[in-house]
Formats: C-alpha cells, sequence, structure tokens
C-alpha cells in the first residue's frame, strides 16, 4: 500500500514541480522583456516580477522538487532490485541533469533581481524548452523502462527540439513584424 501512496505523491510533485519550472522561466521571459520598457514602467515591472519569481521559486517549484525527490526515495525503498534496472540509472541522470536546472533557475533569478543577467527574452524562451525535454525522456524512461525503443524516442526528441527551435524563431519574427508596423504607423 505505501507504494501507491509513494507513487501519488512522487506524481504530484512532478507536476507541481514542472508547472513551476515552466512559469519561472516564462516569468524570466517577460522580466527580461521589462528592460525594454520606460521609466517608470521598467522599475514597477521588475519589481513585480522579482516577487512572483520569488514566490513561485519558493512556494511552489522548490516544494514541488522537495515532494518528487522523497516521494522518489520511498518508491525506491519498496522496490530496492529497481536500484539495479539501468533504465533507472539513466532516468536519475536526467533527472540530475532536471535538479540542475531547477538550482541554475535559482542562480537566475538572483542575477535578474541584481540586475547583472545579460540574457534576453529570446534567450530565456529557448532555456524554457529545456524541462520539456527532460520530461518528455525522463516519462519514456518511466513507461517503457529496459524497453524504450532508442531509435524511435532519438528520432522524436530530435524532432521535438526542431520543432521548439522553428516555433521560437517563428515566435519572434512574428513580434519584428508586428513591432514594425507599430513604429512605421506612429510615424
Amino acid at each position: 500500500m505505501a507504494y501507491y501512496w509513494f507513487k501519488a505523491f512522487h506524481l504530484i510533485g512532478i507536476v507541481v514541480w514542472f508547472a513551476g519550472l515552466f512559469y519561472l522561466v516564462r516569468l524570466f521571459v517577460y522580466h527580461a522583456e521589462a528592460s525594454e520598457k520606460k521609466e517608470p514602467d521598467q522599475s514597477i515591472l521588475k519589481t513585480q516580477y522579482e516577487i512572483m519569481e520569488k514566490r513561485l521559486y519558493n512556494i511552489i517549484t522548490t516544494p514541488g522538487m522537495i515532494v518528487t525527490v522523497a516521494m522518489a526515495l520511498g518508491l525506491v525503498s519498496t522496490e530496492m532490485d529497481v536500484l539495479k534496472s539501468g533504465w533507472l540509472h539513466i532516468k536519475l541522470a536526467f533527472v540530475a541533469l532536471l535538479l540542475g536546472y531547477h538550482f541554475y533557475c535559482g542562480r537566475i533569478m538572483k542575477q535578474l533581481e541584481k540586475g547583472e543577467c545579460q540574457w534576453t527574452g529570446q534567450q530565456f524562451r529557448a532555456l524554457n524548452e529545456a524541462p520539456t525535454i527532460l520530461l518528455v525522456i525522463i516519462v519514456l524512461l518511466a513507461i517503457f523502462k529496459n524497453n524504450l525503443p532508442l531509435d524511435l524516442t532519438t528520432w522524436l526528441i530530435v524532432a521535438l527540439v526542431i520543432l521548439m527551435a522553428a516555433s521560437i524563431q517563428l515566435y519572434a519574427k512574428k513580434r519584428r513584424v508586428a513591432q514594425e508596423k507599430l513604429s512605421s504607423s506612429t510615424d
């Protein structure tokens, strides 16, 4: 019975953690783009984004990560033989990357607050796709375990990366065109 409780709260933790990670970097996009605004809008927006980022990171994202990891340890404690599985070692490597991403986001948040971060909104949009790729890989490993079709999975991940990169570029072009139209209409 403990296995099911651990698994349920592990999944809940994953949902909370990823929701926080996705929204946190989206806030970074807006925070970076606030630099393009004139005063007093710039200061007001940056202050608001800093508050939102801290609350999201400390009250939602980090607790979601802690619940996810704690429940994973609980799951493993109910089935110690799973530690011998190769798929789990690979999954844990990707989880380690995700943990690194989490703490890197915390570092970026502090840099933004100090005004030391030079990332653009466009760069943050690209960074925001990293947890999506990690999520897909981790979930596929958890579902397929040792039966994951590596050739198909590799093509799926490559296609996902290309689709994300193309979407980011198309959106950037759409924004540029819209800004050019706006600036030409005000002239």
